[in-house]
């Protein structure tokens, strides 16, 4: 990194612009986020900032301390998405088939640019850890980091996490106490039967219907069996069997997942799933291995820790331009299980209505809101330490 750099000069906007391009030119899939954590571990060095890896393999957690205070946490996600790009920008990705197609270069760029600029100026009393975690996408990297000893090593009073959101006009800010976003449960159904030809059917036990009648039947365990009060999703994403057209096959595979806020309904829908489930499938003749993974709870922002999270960004820009009373998404994150452990608050900040959604190939970062995301968790920090 050139010495004279920055995030307090003229070219603020310039070198974050610069780290997020970098970034998002090499994406890494989960857990590989070699140049990445290296990106970020040598700007923090050299910026004097005492840097720790190792948490989860590729996390990278940097130390600011000035003085007896409280402790508070920003994190920010690094890993890219297995989606061939489709932006045609001079910065595009070089590895084909893996993007950042949901912003995590310019969450580490942003969290970079805070870092500096709270190393240049450490008018705070208190510790303030920069948190790189790696696997967002799936993989469980913030539940590892946990279990890894991250609040033990680094305890935190509080935490907070930014998250770019597309359809939310451009430096808008949203943020509420309460769920933010849903749980997220996995699942893979195989369901055994007895192959054979396909112009004897009745001496087989097909599983190619049974697959079928259980897409449409799962479906009720929402529409039918969760109260309309209740928000909660069920989607059926794959469907495999079968190699050839005269052949019904042994196996079908069904693949899907489960969105919910509540960990009560949560509890209820696996139960009732496994029970449709089970209940066709033997009404059939058939057999069913089930395998239903809780992965991510909801993301619940703390109540005065979101309204601190309000108050730093109607400073920042505006009373009007923030949002209290937005609708939680059922798209999932697991920042949550940190939320599980330390009160705080997860962000979003808008990058304009018409910008093209997350884990899209066509999805890019506005660099625009690149400076306000940064100078909103530096002021997250300052602002919680001064309390």
């Amino acid at each position: 990194m050139p010495d004279d750099i920055s995030p307090n000069k003229p070219d603020k906007k310039a070198q974050i612009q610069a780290w997020r391009h970098q970034i998002h030119a090499e994406p890494e899939m989960a857990f590989k986020e070699f140049k990445t954590s290296d990106l970020v571990a040598e700007t923090l060095e050299a910026a004097g900032i005492e840097v720790h890896r190792g948490l989860a393999g590729t996390g990278v957690v940097g130390v600011l301390k000035s003085g007896k205070g409280p402790s508070i946490g920003l994190r920010a996600d690094m890993d890219a998405l297995p989606i061939k790009e489709a932006t045609g920008c001079s910065y595009a990705s070089t590895h084909d088939g893996v993007m950042h197609a949901c912003g995590h270069d310019g969450h580490t760029a942003m969290l970079l640019g805070a870092a500096l600029d709270l190393a240049e100026n450490p008018n705070f009393q208190g510790n303030i850890y920069l948190i790189f975690q790696p696997a967002e996408e799936n993989e469980g990297g913030g539940t590892r980091m946990v279990e890894e000893g991250l609040f033990k090593q680094f305890p935190c009073d509080a935490i907070f996490a930014l998250h770019n959101w597309p359809g939310l006009g451009t430096g808008r800010i949203a943020v509420q106490p309460g769920p933010m976003m849903a749980s997220y449960d996995r699942w893979e159904i195989t369901l055994s039967g007895k192959g054979g030809h396909a112009a004897m059917p009745e001496q087989t036990r097909d599983p190619m219907p049974v697959a079928a009648e259980l897409t449409l039947a799962l479906q009720t365990l929402v529409s039918r069996r969760v109260s309309p009060h209740e928000r909660a999703v069920l989607s059926v994403t794959k469907i495999e069997g079968g190699d050839t057209w005269n052949v019904i096959p042994e196996e079908v595979e069904l693949w899907g997942c489960v969105r919910c806020f509540n960990e009560t309904l949560r509890t209820q829908i696996e139960a009732e799933f496994h029970q449709i489930v089970n209940g066709i499938t033997s009404a059939h003749g058939m057999t069913a291995r089930i395998n239903y993974r809780k992965d991510y709870p909801a993301t619940i922002n703390t109540p005065e820790e979101a309204e601190f999270a309000a108050q730093i960004a109607r400073e920042l820009v505006g009373e009007e331009k923030v949002d209290t009373e937005s609708d939680p998404s059922m798209a999932s994150e697991d920042f949550a299980v940190m939320l599980q452990e330390v009160p705080g608050a997860y962000i979003w900040l808008g990058i304009g209505e018409d910008a093209a959604r997350l884990h899209t190939p066509n999805y890019d970062f506005n660099d625009d809101v690149l400076v306000t995301g940064s100078e909103l968790l530096a002021e997250l920090a300052r602002g919680w330490l001064a309390r």
